[in-house]
């Protein structure tokens, strides 16, 4: 992929047990798992598992693919459907980890109707239907310890495959009431148009590029910064909530 050579890491079968040193290993490389009740902890192992063992990791660049990176990776990834179900990973095939940026050339769509040409550096890619996900380690592993930057690539390549079930990136992720459904697209639409027009938004600018670009960063802002998201836009921090079944804003809350 990219020109590159890839190793391919064979699967195995997944632990009994989730090791108690992934544990202490997540406290350090991610903090959003000590935000977690000890239930979804729990819950989310089981999805860390499942996901790690049904992937196929592949490295590229000569980067050395370890235990800990699918880790940091595969509990990010699983934050997403922590409410929902694995099987919205069914198209996820295979994670291609580079060691850091990867540099593409050649045109591409930046959004209301431009093409722009040239090198340009990315940090994750998701191709449709089954193929892969190139993630970038240096820039998940950042992410994943700076839990509020408002970015993540981790979260933004997943969200593009859960926008993919459907066959068709439209920002409308699988939504099975119709009611639900229809206020998605009112709210998402509303703020869309906001940032196509160029007016002030909670989102950063690259929401505008498309509307699978907005659904990818409203995710990554829905998970990062949820707080800023609900306090600058209560009607999107809730049909997201409605969406992913959580409440992110309630867990970055301090105790009271």
């Amino acid at each position: 992929m990219f020109g590159s050579r890839r190793k391919r890491i064979r699967r195995q079968a997944p632990a009994a047990e989730f090791p108690a040193a992934w544990r202490a290993r997540l406290a350090v490389r991610w903090p959003t798992w000590s935000t977690l009740t000890d239930d979804e902890q729990a819950r989310l192992e089981d999805l860390i598992l499942a996901f790690i063992v049904n992937t196929r990791w592949e490295s590229a660049k000569g980067f050395v693919m370890t235990d800990e990176v699918q880790l940091v990776i595969a509990a990010q990834a699983c934050l997403l459907v922590l409410e929902l179900d694995i099987d919205m990973y069914r198209r996820v095939d295979s994670i291609i980890v580079h060691p850091r940026t990867v540099v593409l050339h050649g045109e591409r769509y930046v959004g209301s109707g431009m093409v722009a040409d040239g090198p340009h550096a990315i940090a994750g890619q998701a191709h449709h239907h089954a193929g892969p996900i190139l993630i970038s380690w240096s820039t998940a592993a950042f992410e994943a310890r700076h839990t509020r930057s408002a970015s993540n690539v981790v979260y933004h390549e997943l969200a593009h495959k859960i926008d993919m079930l459907d066959g068709v990136v439209d920002g409308t992720p699988p939504i099975a009431d119709p009611a639900q459904r229809a206020r998605w697209i009112e709210v998402c639409t509303a703020e869309y148009e906001r940032l196509c027009h160029g007016r002030a938004s909670v989102l950063r600018d690259y929401a505008a590029t498309d509307a699978g670009e907005f659904f990818a960063v409203a995710t990554e802002q829905f998970f990062t910064q949820p707080v800023a998201l609900r306090d600058g836009n209560t009607d999107l921090y809730e049909v997201l909530m409605a969406f992913y079944r959580q409440d992110p804003a309630a867990r970055a809350l301090p105790a009271r």
